[in-house]
């Protein structure tokens, strides 16, 4: 894993939570948790290479026992 899914996680962190709260501010309950679902989707689709080989270097090293 590189410093920059790190440090783009992290922007999109901070991106999201300014969003959040300028859309709850302006009563917009409804598109703050939508924004916020569509950051963690964002991210869960880039760390799903990272989850894949951790299952299959979980699943090797089972193997060879």
């Amino acid at each position: 894993m590189d410093i920059y899914l790190i440090l783009r996680i992290a922007i999109v962190g901070i991106l999201i939570s300014l969003l959040n709260q300028i859309l709850k501010q302006s009563n917009r309950d409804e598109l703050a948790f939508l924004s916020s679902l569509a950051g963690l989707i964002l991210v869960l689709f880039w760390l799903l290479p990272y989850i894949n080989k951790l299952f299959s270097t979980i699943k090797e090293l089972f193997a060879m026992i």
